[in-house]
Protein backbone atom coordinates (compact mmCIF):
# COMPACT_ATOMS: atom_id res chain seq x y z
CA UNK A 1 0.00 0.00 0.00
CA UNK A 2 2.76 2.73 0.71
CA UNK A 3 4.83 1.04 -2.10
CA UNK A 4 3.78 2.94 -5.00
CA UNK A 5 3.06 6.26 -2.95
CA UNK A 6 6.94 6.43 -1.75
CA UNK A 7 7.95 5.42 -5.46
CA UNK A 8 6.05 8.54 -6.93
CA UNK A 9 7.39 10.90 -3.83
CA UNK A 10 10.58 9.76 -4.84
CA UNK A 11 10.27 10.51 -8.08
CA UNK A 12 9.15 13.97 -7.54
CA UNK A 13 12.08 14.76 -5.73
CA UNK A 14 14.35 13.42 -8.34
CA UNK A 15 12.90 16.09 -10.90
CA UNK A 16 13.17 18.76 -8.59
CA UNK A 17 17.17 18.32 -8.18
CA UNK A 18 17.05 18.50 -12.00
CA UNK A 19 14.90 21.10 -12.88
CA UNK A 20 16.49 24.41 -13.96
CA UNK A 21 16.38 28.22 -11.89
CA UNK A 22 15.68 30.54 -13.50
CA UNK A 23 17.65 33.60 -13.19
CA UNK A 24 17.14 36.72 -14.90
CA UNK A 25 18.54 40.67 -14.30
CA UNK A 26 15.94 43.17 -14.15
CA UNK A 27 17.33 46.39 -15.16
CA UNK A 28 15.56 49.44 -13.41
CA UNK A 29 18.63 51.69 -12.27
CA UNK A 30 20.63 53.32 -14.18
CA UNK A 31 24.23 55.64 -13.82
CA UNK A 32 25.27 57.13 -17.09
CA UNK A 33 28.81 57.78 -17.58
CA UNK A 34 29.67 60.66 -20.02
CA UNK A 35 27.50 63.89 -21.00
CA UNK A 36 27.51 64.30 -24.36
CA UNK A 37 25.81 63.24 -27.47
CA UNK A 38 25.17 59.74 -26.94
CA UNK A 39 24.61 59.97 -23.06
CA UNK A 40 22.71 62.56 -23.56
CA UNK A 41 20.14 61.75 -25.60
CA UNK A 42 20.16 57.96 -24.32
CA UNK A 43 19.73 59.18 -20.98
CA UNK A 44 16.31 61.19 -22.12
CA UNK A 45 15.13 57.57 -23.86
CA UNK A 46 15.91 55.61 -20.82
CA UNK A 47 13.79 58.58 -18.88
CA UNK A 48 10.97 58.51 -21.52
CA UNK A 49 10.55 55.00 -20.58
CA UNK A 50 10.14 55.14 -16.85
CA UNK A 51 13.77 54.15 -16.13
CA UNK A 52 15.32 55.89 -13.57
CA UNK A 53 18.64 57.57 -13.79
CA UNK A 54 20.72 57.58 -10.46
CA UNK A 55 23.46 59.45 -11.51
CA UNK A 56 25.24 60.93 -14.20
CA UNK A 57 29.21 61.45 -14.30
CA UNK A 58 31.54 63.91 -16.30
CA UNK A 59 34.65 65.36 -15.41
CA UNK A 60 33.38 68.47 -15.96
CA UNK A 61 30.77 68.98 -12.97
CA UNK A 62 28.89 71.48 -15.02
CA UNK A 63 28.83 69.35 -17.61
CA UNK A 64 27.20 66.22 -15.57
CA UNK A 65 24.59 69.24 -14.08
CA UNK A 66 23.21 69.83 -17.08
CA UNK A 67 22.42 66.83 -18.37
CA UNK A 68 21.65 65.29 -14.57
CA UNK A 69 19.12 68.14 -14.49
CA UNK A 70 17.28 66.94 -17.37
CA UNK A 71 16.58 62.95 -16.15
CA UNK A 72 16.25 63.68 -12.84
CA UNK A 73 19.72 62.27 -11.63
CA UNK A 74 22.68 63.16 -8.75
CA UNK A 75 25.48 64.81 -10.92
CA UNK A 76 29.19 63.74 -9.50
CA UNK A 77 32.36 64.74 -11.59
CA UNK A 78 34.30 61.62 -9.28
CA UNK A 79 34.20 57.91 -10.23
CA UNK A 80 34.55 56.69 -6.82
CA UNK A 81 31.35 58.51 -5.69
CA UNK A 82 29.46 56.03 -8.17
CA UNK A 83 26.93 54.27 -6.62
CA UNK A 84 28.03 50.49 -6.79
CA UNK A 85 24.27 49.03 -6.62
CA UNK A 86 22.90 50.24 -9.42
CA UNK A 87 21.54 47.45 -12.27
CA UNK A 88 23.45 49.18 -15.42
CA UNK A 89 26.49 51.21 -16.07
CA UNK A 90 26.90 53.14 -19.34
CA UNK A 91 29.90 54.26 -20.42
CA UNK A 92 29.76 56.71 -23.42
CA UNK A 93 32.69 58.43 -23.30
CA UNK A 94 35.78 58.60 -25.87
CA UNK A 95 36.81 55.56 -27.12
CA UNK A 96 40.42 55.80 -25.70
CA UNK A 97 38.52 56.49 -22.22
CA UNK A 98 36.47 53.41 -21.61
CA UNK A 99 39.12 50.85 -20.56
CA UNK A 100 40.52 53.65 -17.86
CA UNK A 101 36.79 54.05 -16.91
CA UNK A 102 35.73 50.83 -16.79
CA UNK A 103 39.05 49.80 -14.48
CA UNK A 104 38.75 52.17 -12.12
CA UNK A 105 34.49 51.47 -11.42
CA UNK A 106 33.68 49.24 -8.30
CA UNK A 107 30.39 48.29 -9.27
CA UNK A 108 28.04 45.13 -8.81
CA UNK A 109 26.12 45.63 -11.71
CA UNK A 110 26.29 45.54 -15.68
CA UNK A 111 28.83 47.85 -16.83
CA UNK A 112 28.11 48.27 -20.85
CA UNK A 113 30.20 50.53 -23.47
CA UNK A 114 28.27 52.43 -26.35
CA UNK A 115 30.98 52.35 -28.39
CA UNK A 116 31.25 50.70 -32.31
CA UNK A 117 34.94 49.77 -32.52
CA UNK A 118 35.58 49.05 -29.09
CA UNK A 119 36.11 45.69 -28.17
CA UNK A 120 33.78 44.30 -24.94
CA UNK A 121 36.87 42.93 -23.71
CA UNK A 122 38.21 46.53 -22.36
CA UNK A 123 35.11 45.93 -19.91
CA UNK A 124 36.70 42.24 -18.40
CA UNK A 125 37.53 43.37 -15.18
CA UNK A 126 33.67 43.08 -13.92
CA UNK A 127 31.57 39.95 -13.68
CA UNK A 128 28.88 41.32 -15.93
CA UNK A 129 29.80 43.39 -19.16
CA UNK A 130 27.98 43.85 -22.70
CA UNK A 131 28.18 46.62 -25.07
CA UNK A 132 24.80 48.80 -26.29
CA UNK A 133 25.42 50.41 -29.59
CA UNK A 134 23.18 52.40 -30.87
CA UNK A 135 23.66 52.39 -35.05
CA UNK A 136 23.14 56.22 -35.90
CA UNK A 137 24.58 59.50 -36.00
CA UNK A 138 23.79 61.66 -32.55
CA UNK A 139 23.60 65.21 -31.79
CA UNK A 140 22.41 65.73 -28.53
CA UNK A 141 20.85 69.11 -30.14
CA UNK A 142 18.04 67.08 -31.98
CA UNK A 143 16.67 63.75 -29.88
CA UNK A 144 16.27 60.77 -32.57
CA UNK A 145 13.39 58.22 -32.87
CA UNK A 146 14.98 55.06 -30.90
CA UNK A 147 12.28 53.38 -32.17
CA UNK A 148 13.33 53.13 -35.77
CA UNK A 149 17.13 52.89 -34.67
CA UNK A 150 19.11 49.54 -34.69
CA UNK A 151 20.62 48.95 -31.18
CA UNK A 152 23.37 46.22 -31.31
CA UNK A 153 24.11 44.39 -28.02
CA UNK A 154 26.71 42.49 -26.54
CA UNK A 155 27.08 40.27 -23.45
CA UNK A 156 29.94 38.28 -21.58
CA UNK A 157 27.03 35.62 -20.54
CA UNK A 158 23.72 34.85 -21.72
CA UNK A 159 21.69 36.18 -18.59
CA UNK A 160 23.74 39.82 -19.23
CA UNK A 161 22.55 39.53 -23.21
CA UNK A 162 18.96 38.53 -22.38
CA UNK A 163 18.95 41.85 -19.89
CA UNK A 164 20.21 44.23 -22.64
CA UNK A 165 17.58 42.79 -25.16
CA UNK A 166 15.17 43.50 -23.26
CA UNK A 167 16.03 46.39 -22.03
CA UNK A 168 16.86 47.79 -25.81
CA UNK A 169 13.75 46.70 -27.00
CA UNK A 170 12.14 49.38 -24.94
CA UNK A 171 14.11 51.63 -26.94
CA UNK A 172 13.50 50.19 -30.46
CA UNK A 173 12.25 47.86 -32.95
CA UNK A 174 15.38 46.87 -34.06
CA UNK A 175 17.81 45.04 -31.71
CA UNK A 176 20.33 42.51 -33.02
CA UNK A 177 22.74 40.36 -30.93
CA UNK A 178 26.58 40.68 -32.75
CA UNK A 179 30.13 39.76 -32.00
CA UNK A 180 32.73 42.06 -31.26
CA UNK A 181 34.01 41.65 -35.04
CA UNK A 182 30.54 42.08 -37.05
CA UNK A 183 29.97 45.16 -35.20
CA UNK A 184 32.95 46.38 -35.47
CA UNK A 185 32.53 45.91 -38.83
CA UNK A 186 29.40 47.41 -39.23
CA UNK A 187 31.28 50.69 -37.51
CA UNK A 188 33.42 50.44 -40.67
CA UNK A 189 30.53 50.63 -43.07
CA UNK A 190 28.99 53.28 -41.09
CA UNK A 191 31.81 55.80 -41.47
CA UNK A 192 31.86 55.03 -45.35
CA UNK A 193 27.81 55.31 -45.35
CA UNK A 194 27.94 58.26 -43.00
CA UNK A 195 31.10 60.29 -41.90
CA UNK A 196 32.72 60.41 -45.49
CA UNK A 197 29.28 61.04 -47.21
CA UNK A 198 28.42 64.24 -45.08
CA UNK A 199 32.47 64.94 -45.79
CA UNK A 200 31.89 64.74 -49.77
CA UNK A 201 28.67 66.50 -49.43
CA UNK A 202 30.46 69.19 -47.22
CA UNK A 203 33.45 69.16 -50.04
CA UNK A 204 30.39 69.74 -52.43
CA UNK A 205 29.31 72.92 -50.82
CA UNK A 206 32.75 74.31 -51.07
CA UNK A 207 33.33 74.19 -54.55
CA UNK A 208 29.31 75.83 -54.65
CA UNK A 209 30.33 78.27 -53.32
CA UNK A 210 33.81 79.06 -54.44
CA UNK A 211 31.80 79.35 -57.47
CA UNK A 212 28.89 81.80 -56.08
CA UNK A 213 26.34 79.06 -56.41
CA UNK A 214 23.78 78.08 -53.80
CA UNK A 215 24.12 75.20 -52.44
CA UNK A 216 20.35 74.57 -52.43
CA UNK A 217 20.69 73.44 -56.10
CA UNK A 218 22.07 69.91 -55.00
CA UNK A 219 19.37 69.28 -52.46
CA UNK A 220 17.25 67.67 -54.04
CA UNK A 221 19.85 65.33 -56.45
CA UNK A 222 21.08 64.45 -52.83
CA UNK A 223 17.56 63.39 -51.72
CA UNK A 224 16.96 61.27 -54.69
CA UNK A 225 20.79 59.95 -54.83
CA UNK A 226 19.87 58.61 -50.72
CA UNK A 227 16.82 57.21 -51.53
CA UNK A 228 18.02 55.20 -54.66
CA UNK A 229 20.57 53.91 -52.33
CA UNK A 230 17.93 52.78 -50.08
CA UNK A 231 15.06 51.34 -52.12
CA UNK A 232 17.69 49.45 -54.57
CA UNK A 233 21.36 47.98 -54.59
CA UNK A 234 23.44 50.71 -54.59
CA UNK A 235 25.70 48.44 -56.69
CA UNK A 236 23.07 49.04 -59.53
CA UNK A 237 22.58 52.95 -59.43
CA UNK A 238 25.86 54.28 -59.51
CA UNK A 239 25.88 56.58 -62.35
CA UNK A 240 28.37 59.41 -63.38
CA UNK A 241 31.20 59.99 -65.71
CA UNK A 242 33.45 56.86 -64.78
CA UNK A 243 29.94 54.76 -65.46
CA UNK A 244 29.69 55.87 -69.39
CA UNK A 245 33.28 55.68 -69.84
CA UNK A 246 33.41 59.97 -70.42
CA UNK A 247 37.06 60.49 -70.19
CA UNK A 248 36.99 63.72 -71.68
CA UNK A 249 34.36 64.86 -68.84
CA UNK A 250 36.60 63.11 -66.62
CA UNK A 251 40.14 65.41 -68.08
CA UNK A 252 37.57 68.59 -67.68
CA UNK A 253 36.88 68.34 -64.53
CA UNK A 254 40.70 67.14 -63.05
CA UNK A 255 41.59 70.46 -64.80
CA UNK A 256 39.11 72.41 -63.03
CA UNK A 257 40.60 71.01 -60.19
CA UNK A 258 44.08 71.80 -60.77
CA UNK A 259 44.31 74.51 -58.05
CA UNK A 260 42.83 72.21 -55.32
CA UNK A 261 45.22 69.29 -54.74
CA UNK A 262 43.14 67.90 -52.29
CA UNK A 263 39.94 68.06 -54.46
CA UNK A 264 41.78 66.72 -57.22
CA UNK A 265 43.05 63.41 -55.27
CA UNK A 266 39.74 62.59 -53.89
CA UNK A 267 38.28 62.68 -57.67
CA UNK A 268 40.66 60.97 -58.62
CA UNK A 269 40.43 57.86 -55.98
CA UNK A 270 37.06 58.13 -56.04
CA UNK A 271 37.28 57.55 -60.30
CA UNK A 272 39.27 54.68 -59.78
CA UNK A 273 37.13 53.05 -57.22
CA UNK A 274 34.55 53.43 -59.49
CA UNK A 275 36.15 51.51 -62.04
CA UNK A 276 37.17 48.48 -60.10
CA UNK A 277 34.57 48.18 -58.22
CA UNK A 278 32.34 48.26 -61.43
CA UNK A 279 35.28 46.49 -63.60
CA UNK A 280 34.91 49.78 -65.91
CA UNK A 281 37.70 49.54 -68.58
CA UNK A 282 38.43 51.93 -70.86
CA UNK A 283 39.81 51.03 -74.70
Amino acid sequence: MWGPKLFCLTKVKQVALFFPIQYTIMINQIVIIGSGNIATCISKAFKSKGLEINQVYSRNLAHAVELAELVSAQAIDDLTKINPNADLYLIAVKDDAIEYVSNHLEVKGIVVHTSGSTPIDVLHKHKKHGVFYPLQTIKKEHQPEFITMPILIEGNHEFELKALHELAEKLSGQVYEVTTRQRQSLHIAAVFANNFTNHMLAMAKQLMQDNELDFELLKPLIIRTALNAVENDPLKVQTGPVMRKDSATIEMHLDLLRNKPTYRQVYEMMSQSIRDFHSVKYQ
